[in-house]
């Protein structure tokens, strides 16, 4: 049985496809102003799931990213310190030597073991480094210094400092006080206390020497594990940006418009839209007025 087809049935289904056309023109001049493929979620369901998936896990890189120069910032810190330590120790293990020559009189010995205990003093300094307000050897310790008067390390021991810089990677930042300087009467401070009192009193220092030499080898040391942790973070810091530079194009390529496509889409259903008009016009049942005419 054939439908019975009135002059209502193609008015109505003329306007039908008017606004459809009308509604695809809109999207596509709103996806060219906006520069975005989808606006809404109905626009794209799977695309829209793919692209806050990958959103999420630009994020959680960006964090990384910022860790890792938060990380790089407090290692910075710790090789300068380092550097500057390993060099002023060496400055009084000269002193240490030059005093055991024994033609020193007492005004020189003095000298010489004022020079040894303002040595001291600039590696309690170093020791009590700090970045952005936190101690770089005392750990997760929030005392004012990582060694106090008394040469105490004021660290927490197992407290270190660590960055995450990957899902599944950590890499610590501060430097062990306790180790690089040792604590108390065992710390490199008192031993160049105990230099100085030797010089004063016309002791020969010459046997403190090793003691140096071993407080030096374990700063390198130190340093050596910082130079360590700095490569590797550098290195995990290019494939971090490399990585956040992919995500960045595969969001692109979900969200963003394709402007010469859509121009030439847009231009498409323009002749489509004036095609519509044309046939409305012939569709459209005439009027009193036009028979007049």
């Amino acid at each position: 049985m054939i439908g019975r087809v009135t002059q209502q049935t193609m008015q109505r289904s003329t306007l039908a496809n008017l606004q459809l056309n009308l509604a695809k023109m809109s999207s596509l001049q709103e996806q060219m102003s906006s520069g975005k493929r989808i606006t809404k979620p109905s626009d794209d369901p799977g695309g829209i799931s793919t692209a806050m998936s990958m959103r999420s896990e630009k994020s959680a890189y960006t964090q990384y990213s910022r860790n890792i120069d938060d990380g790089l910032g407090w290692l910075s810190s710790a090789d300068t310190a380092l550097q500057s330590a390993v060099s002023q120790l060496r400055g009084a293990r000269d002193l240490t030597v030059q005093s055991g020559s024994g033609a020193l009189n007492a005004s020189g010995r003095e000298a010489l073991a004022t020079e040894i205990e303002s040595v001291r003093d600039g590696l309690l300094a170093i020791a009590n480094t700090q970045h952005q307000g936190r101690n770089v050897f005392a750990g997760t310790s929030d005392s004012a210094v990582a060694f106090d008067a008394s040469y105490a390390w004021t660290g927490t021991a197992g407290g270190s400092v660590d960055r995450r810089v990957s899902p599944d990677t950590t890499v610590r930042a501060d430097v062990d006080g306790s180790a690089a300087f040792g604590t108390g009467s065992s710390s490199v401070f008192a031993l160049l206390d105990s230099i100085a009192a030797d010089i004063r009193t016309g002791v020969d220092p010459g046997p403190r020497l090793a003691e140096i030499d071993v407080r030096m080898d374990t700063m390198l040391g130190e340093l050596s594990g910082v130079g360590s942790r700095t490569n590797r973070m550098t290195t995990t810091q290019g494939v971090i940006e490399n990585r956040l530079l992919d995500l960045q194009i595969s969001i692109s390529d979900i969200e963003d418009v394709d402007l010469t496509a859509a121009i030439v889409e847009l231009q498409s259903q323009e002749v489509a839209y004036q095609g519509a008009l044309g046939a409305t016009a012939r569709v459209l049942q005439p009027t009193l007025l036009d028979y007049l005419q």
